[in-house]
């Protein structure tokens, strides 16, 4: 019953909604931003989905977790020496150096007190907590925030998008069969697919040619523009599994700032999420797991 009462409401609600837009803050110009839609059907992430024997007794949703829990494993001086752990198998760049850099100077001054977050800590922490079979990346690069997935998972099945611009960042970024390398180092033995393209395209082509694939992870770090990013997340959201967890980066990049607007208007939306953000330090990164 309460099932139904929600599915009524919601369909109410998008009966009544217009075209989205949102208002840029930082330019005064307002966007037309695509629309999200979902279909039936959806399967379930089991490891963080309830599914009760006897039927008919479904009264809450079946995801078993909400904000506090996100809070507790999403975060932490423990997590953070083992993200330093996984990237110490890596190659580093320049870019990685930094970041374990300023890991360590934040435990060294302030230990179990320190609270931090970022890309790789929510990757961890998240795999750790939903175990995911299936796992999609926009936004690769050098395979730093896949070898999170990886090393809990090994045996994750892996798509993974990027268009592997040369000297990307002023970085060196070489490509598909280095990422394959970086991963071969946390011990992946999974399925592993690298696309190559804007992610506009071939994301789309993917889920043409896979009209059935769902997942219980995905990442979105691609496209940074707001119209790009926003069409990003209309693109993946859909294929997310209910108990399935999104990771959507730099929220507060100080060149980006309209990120965050973008991700709070399409998660916000219609109560189909919870969210847990981290804008304290640095760029920031946002969690949403969906819900129905």
């Amino acid at each position: 019953m309460i099932r139904e009462i929600r599915d009524l409401f919601y369909k109410l609600v998008q009966r009544r909604r217009l075209v989205p837009s949102l208002q840029n803050k930082h330019g005064g110009l307002r966007y037309q931003l695509p629309e999200l839609r979902y279909g039936d059907g959806t399967p379930l992430s089991q490891a963080s989905c309830f599914v009760p024997q006897q039927r008919g007794l479904d009264s809450y949703e079946p995801v078993l977790i909400g904000r506090s829990t996100l809070s507790d494993a999403l975060s932490g001086p423990e997590l953070l020496k083992d993200v330093i752990a996984i990237l110490a198998l890596l190659e580093p760049d320049d870019y990685v150096q930094y970041t374990m850099a300023y890991y360590q100077e934040g435990l060294r001054r302030f230990g179990d007190r320190w609270r931090y977050a970022d890309i790789t800590t929510a990757l961890l922490g998240l795999s750790r907590l939903i175990q995911p079979e299936s796992y999609l990346e926009i936004g690769v690069r050098r395979g730093r925030s896949l070898a999170m997935v990886a090393a809990v998972c090994p045996d994750c099945s892996v798509v993974g998008f990027d268009l592997w611009k040369e000297n990307y960042a002023g970085m060196p970024n070489p490509g598909p069969e280095f990422v394959r390398q970086e991963i071969s180092k946390v011990g992946h033995r999974g399925k592993l697919e690298l696309i190559r393209g804007n992610s506009h395209e071939t994301v789309k082509q993917y889920f043409r040619e896979h009209p059935n694939a769902y997942f219980d992870l995905i990442t979105v770090d691609g496209d940074h523009s707001l119209q790009g990013a926003a069409e990003d997340l209309v693109d993946a959201l859909p294929r997310l599994k209910i108990g399935g967890a999104v990771v959507f980066d730099d929220i507060v990049h100080p060149q980006h700032r309209y990120l965050y607007d973008v991700w709070q208007h399409f998660t916000e939306e219609g109560n189909r999420f919870t969210t847990w953000e981290f804008d304290e330090l640095g760029y920031g990164v946002a969690v949403a797991m969906r819900k129905f």
